[in-house]
């Protein structure tokens, strides 16, 4: 079973430290998701599940956006773009279109689904400029409900990507 975890790659931006007077921009794309359950195989993409992965999307930016540490990004001037491409295996296109909307950092992130019992939730936060992995971290979920979801995310955010004690996306 794989385990929480975050790590902590590559210098953060010079220009982002703890003394600037704002916090930097942040691009918080829609979640993407990858299934590979039977059910998703044989049914298709599931509209319970794509509303999910729009509210995961809402509840990452409100709740970085309220801790104070980031500005949130609107994204809709790219937001078709987004969707068009598999922003995990573009080549480098969510770093290009959160350089277009003038962030710092860009948070991608992508729902694995196993089963409707066993799924994943990964995010993946980026320097806009350099397009280097800052932080990544990652929880399993147990069920396939609103509520799972939500709270896998809120455990990723809280414990993980705001942490007191973590790396991730704390300034150098």
């Amino acid at each position: 079973m794989r385990r929480l975890f975050v790590v902590w790659v590559g210098m953060l931006l010079t220009s982002w430290d703890a003394h600037a007077a704002e916090p930097p921009r942040l691009a918080v794309f829609d979640f993407e998701m990858i299934d590979s359950s039977l059910d998703g195989e044989m049914r298709g993409k599931r509209s319970d599940e794509q509303e999910r992965l729009i509210r995961v999307g809402d509840q990452v930016r409100k709740e970085l956006g309220d801790s104070g540490k980031f500005r949130i990004v609107d994204i809709g001037p790219v937001n078709v773009a987004a969707h068009q491409s598999h922003l995990q295996a573009c080549g480098g296109c969510d770093v290009t279109l959160a350089r277009e909307l003038g962030a710092d950092l860009e948070l991608t992130g992508v729902v694995q689904k196993v089963s409707n019992l066993i799924l994943n939730i990964s995010m993946y936060v980026r320097d806009a400029r350099t397009g280097a992995l800052v932080a990544a971290a990652n929880a399993d979920m147990r069920g396939n409900t609103d509520e799972s979801w939500s709270r896998a995310t809120r455990y990723i955010i809280r414990e993980r990507l705001l942490a007191p004690n973590s790396a991730a996306l704390q300034p150098r």
